[in-house]
This record gives C-alpha cells, structure tokens and sequence, in this order.
C-alpha cells in the first residue's frame, strides 16, 4: 500500500455520513495516545464539511481513510489545524503527511494573513509542521482565544497546564506565521528530526521532567529544544 492508492480533498456536504465514524475514530486515538483533545460532535464535524472547512481521504476502495478540519480563533487571527486522524488500517503509508499539507494549503487560501498553529506531544506530527513551515513557540505567541483553552479540559495533562498558568505544558506549541520569514529555518529543524528521532525522545524525557517544575518557562524550553538539535 501507498500514498497513490488514497484521494486527499476538501471535504464536501454529501461526506456528512462519515461524521459519526471520524468522531469515534477520533476518540480512540486520542484514548490509545493518553491524551485528551477537545471533544467535537458528529454535528460539528458534518458542520465542518458543509462550509469547505475540512479536508477528507479515502482509499480508490472507496474506505474512509482520514479526516482533519479547519479551526479559527482571536477573529480569525489564529487558525488551527485540528482532529487530525488516519483510520488505523491506513497508517505508516505518508497519509497523515498528505492531509495535513492539504488542510495547510486550505488554510492560507481561506485565511491567507492568520498565524497557523498547534499543539502536540507528537514526533510525527513535529516533523510533519516543520515541513510546512511551522517552528517550535511559547505558548504567550498563539491564541489566548478563552475558547481554545477550554478544549485541553479533556487532556490528562490539563493539570499541567493550570499549575504553569497557562504558560507551558508537556505539548510544543508549533506556529506557522506568513508574516515572518522563518520557514526555511523551520524545514531545516525538520531535516534535524527525521535524522536524530533519538534526540527528539530526549528532549522529550528532559521537557517532562522540566514543567514538572514549578519555575520553569516554556521559553527554557525552547532554548534547549534548539540546542539539542544543533
């Protein structure tokens, strides 16, 4: 199997019937990852897909194979790329990496001037940001959209994220900015992780055990993220 064998396109009205399987599928992800996303109906889903704002894959067998939707905040200053999933029977084959180029380019054709960005714990989904431009950032630089908080209430690590007033938590925050021009800088970063996944794991270790911290800034963070992948 691979990447020929799928069709990745904006979703459309008539893909409302998979709303109730992506959700599921959604759940169980996040369940199997021991994380919590922000819980969104087969409705909100369905939504999604009526207005243009998501993208869907299937198999040439006609299978459902992958889902992601479109988010904005702060007035459409912000906009994220969210519930992102591959149906498990689909996975390893680049599907992932080709529904979430799709949903970027979405993104800026929609919302050409908003800061694009995102929340994860992820290697895979690190490596598939810094390919598109996204670069590591202190949570004080995306939304502060009330809103988009709330939906970390259903992470196991929303705890976290309260003790530290918001100011880090075990995910990187991620954003791509068309104002800047720092996205050569970024693919860089992703060349780094796709030959040193070891050093990923490590900061990784090191992350946890400095937000456990009471004193700790993301900003730290940050830096040493950096200075690892020299």
């Amino acid at each position: 199997m691979d990447i020929n064998e799928f069709i990745v396109q904006v979703a459309i009205a008539e893909h409302r019937v998979f709303a109730e399987e992506i959700v599921t599928e959604m759940a169980e992800s996040a369940k199997a990852r021991g994380t919590g996303i922000a819980k969104r109906s087969a409705a909100y889903i369905a939504g999604k897909m009526e207005e243009g704002k998501s993208v869907i894959a299937f198999h040439k067998n006609g299978s459902w194979a992958g889902f992601c939707y479109i988010e904005t905040w702060s007035h459409g200053q912000f906009v994220a790329n969210s519930g992102l999933v591959v149906s498990p029977q689909f996975r390893k084959v680049g599907l992932a990496h080709a529904i979430k180029e799709k949903i970027f380019d979405l993104s800026r054709i929609k919302y050409p001037k908003a800061k694009i960005f995102g929340l994860t714990t992820g290697l895979a989904v690190m490596k598939i940001n810094s390919d598109l431009g996204y670069e590591p950032v202190t949570y004080s630089e995306l939304t502060q959209d009330e809103e988009f908080w709330k939906g970390c209430q259903s992470c196991v690590n929303f705890e976290i994220l309260k003790m530290k007033e918001r100011k880090n938590c075990m995910c990187t925050a991620m954003l791509y900015d068309p104002a800047t021009k720092k996205h050569e800088a970024a693919k860089v970063f992703a060349e780094e992780l796709q030959k040193k996944p070891g050093l990923y794991e490590r900061f990784m270790q090191i992350k946890q055990r400095l937000v456990l911290k009471p004193k700790t800034g993301l900003k730290s963070i940050i830096l040493m993220l950096t200075v690892i992948f020299k």
